[in-house]
């Protein structure tokens, strides 16, 4: 009984901490959600370098006092709002709580929308030979 006890309290205590994807997995989800094959392996290039994959992943703060969130560090000062009421221009219109969910949903499209308006150098890195995500699928 105390096993099963302890099973539960750490898959609880694991979902709590957001969901560690790799390249395959982050491809295919996000192509399941309508994005551009070409755009995949950039995708995957700047989730690595920003957050390891990591779907919880909330940077520190930066200069400005705003800090980034989810799989692809989303600025809270013009992206999302955080939640100690800081001023953001939200563009997104979402709280930064909901960028750092298992469900990357709302990162993916926010950072869609982010690419529209800035381009990929709105993400430093991941410019040059990128990876292949053709075994993915």
């Amino acid at each position: 009984m105390k096993a099963f006890i302890v099973l539960v309290a750490l898959a609880l205590a694991s979902s709590a901490f957001g969901r560690n994807m790799d390249r395959c997995s982050l491809a295919r989800e996000m192509s399941n959600l309508g994005v551009p094959r070409d755009q995949l392996a950039r995708w995957t290039c700047i989730a690595d370098q920003k957050s390891n994959y990591r779907t919880s992943a909330v940077g520190p703060k930066n200069s400005d006092g705003s800090q980034d969130y989810g799989i692809f560090q989303i600025s809270s000062l013009f992206w999302c709002q955080p939640a100690n009421g800081r001023f953001s221009h939200n563009e997104c219109s979402i709280n930064c709580k909901d960028l750092v969910t298992d469900d990357i949903t709302n990162s993916v499209r926010c950072a869609q929308k982010i690419l529209g308006k800035q381009g990929w150098s709105a993400w430093a890195g991941c410019d040059g030979s990128l990876p292949s995500i053709d075994g993915c699928f």
